[in-house]
């Protein structure tokens, strides 16, 4: 597949978002975060996988597809890229993960992935920490 597909989520940040999982990332609709969450890095999201185009999902659904998602805040940046599996559901309506590992549920976007929410920028990190909006851009090719 040589065509770049993408979906735009707009999301913002909050003052528990740690990003200490060391396998997955996530994205949610919630417009809240205990403490536990601690794979979360974007709440309020006005999109989820259910949201999706089926062009989009379909694409994701090819095993060989690069799937990439950059989070974007105040000025810092950070991609991280995973792999699509023919498993991917896209039917969740609140939450899109990202996985280090190969298992797939209704909200996995990504398997595969070079890191999870630890991995992820301390600069950006503490701009999400601080509530800061966000734009995640997933895209697959």
């Amino acid at each position: 597949m040589s065509q770049r597909l993408e979906e735009v989520v707009h999301a913002r940040g909050h003052e528990h978002v740690s990003a200490d999982h060391a396998s997955t990332f996530e994205v949610t609709t919630d417009d809240y975060l205990t403490p536990a969450g601690d794979c979360i890095l974007a709440i309020d999201a006005d999109r989820a996988p259910a949201d999706f185009d089926s062009e989009f999902v379909d694409a994701c659904r090819d095993e060989k597809a690069t799937i990439t998602v950059t989070f974007e805040a105040e000025g810092h940046e950070e991609t991280v890229s995973g792999r699509g599996d023919p498993d991917l559901e896209f039917t969740n309506e609140r939450s899109a993960v990202g996985r280090t590992s190969d298992y797939v549920d209704d909200r996995t976007i990504v398997v595969g992935s070079e890191f999870a929410a630890e991995g992820f920028d301390r600069e950006l990190v503490d701009e999400l920490a601080d509530g800061a909006d966000v734009t995640v851009t997933i895209s697959v090719e």
